[in-house]
């Protein structure tokens, strides 16, 4: 994996060479909470550690728990991005539809009742080619209490409050770029969009997905990490992948080091 400072509200990576983790996310318990670090390398870990947690008489019923689920995608059901770009124009390639959104990538399903706070997405470029080569342009799509509720977006970087295809580093406390990838895009991409301020609420459930490039034609390697609270019962968690299927691809500059 790949350590960078960062900083954020919720979340943040800070020197040495973003070795410090902090979180500030709440996590309402009421008879008891545990946090466990899992060390499934095969070297040593050293690691220390403090958390500050406040006792209460009473805590409000209401309050929802605080969940995060990771996701993975490798490589991601779409097309071979260089013969695709082979056979059409840029413009030729931004016309198609994806009105059923069927096959996006999936960044949280939830149910119950509750509100997503955010996530991370993480985007491997898997292509190497000298023509236009842009993993975004994948509409965001949350459907929220089995539809009544819908938000369409517009493409990746717009949802991580970004514009035209962006490549610089940049921090802010609700939304970031950590990794902007390397010339083209090419390379590992990391993205933070936090709905502190602007939480979507779900009285049943909700669905968080991203096409993987324009209507899916990208069949990149992508990640995430889902944020949100809501009331127990929460729907059961996928099993996570193996440790193997969770490493990071390495790139051709990372393998030649």
């Amino acid at each position: 994996g790949k350590t960078v400072n960062f900083w954020s509200l919720p979340l943040s990576m800070g020197p040495e060479d973003g070795k410090g983790f902090n979180c500030f996310f709440p996590m309402p318990f009421s008879n008891r909470a545990r946090i466990e670090v899992d060390n499934e390398s095969e070297t040593g870990l050293i690691c220390y550690f403090y958390i500050d947690y406040e006792e209460l008489q009473v805590l409000d019923s209401s309050y929802g728990r605080f969940h995060t689920c990771w996701n993975r995608e490798n490589p991601c059901d779409g097309q071979d991005y260089v013969k695709l770009n082979e056979k059409n124009r840029k413009a030729e390639k931004f016309s198609k539809k994806n009105e059923a959104h069927k096959g996006d990538y999936i960044i949280l399903e939830a149910e119950g009742e509750g509100h997503f706070v955010g996530c991370h997405l993480d985007i491997h470029n898997l292509f190497e080619t000298e023509r236009f080569n842009w993993p975004g342009e994948g509409d965001d799509y949350i459907e929220i209490d089995d539809g009544e509720i819908i938000l369409y977006g517009t493409g990746t970087e717009d949802y991580f409050c970004t514009a035209w295809s962006p490549s610089q580093y940049y921090c802010s406390p609700y939304f970031g770029i950590t990794l902007p990838g390397g010339k083209n895009w090419s390379g590992k991409i990391s993205y933070y969009r936090y709905h502190i301020e602007d939480p979507f609420y779900f009285h049943k459930n909700i669905k968080v997905k991203i096409e993987h490039g324009h209507a899916n034609q990208r069949s990149d390697d992508f990640s995430s990490t889902a944020y949100w609270y809501q009331t127990e019962p929460h729907k059961e968690f996928n099993s996570i992948l193996p440790v193997e299927k969770r490493l990071p691809r390495e790139c051709p500059k990372e393998r030649s080091r």
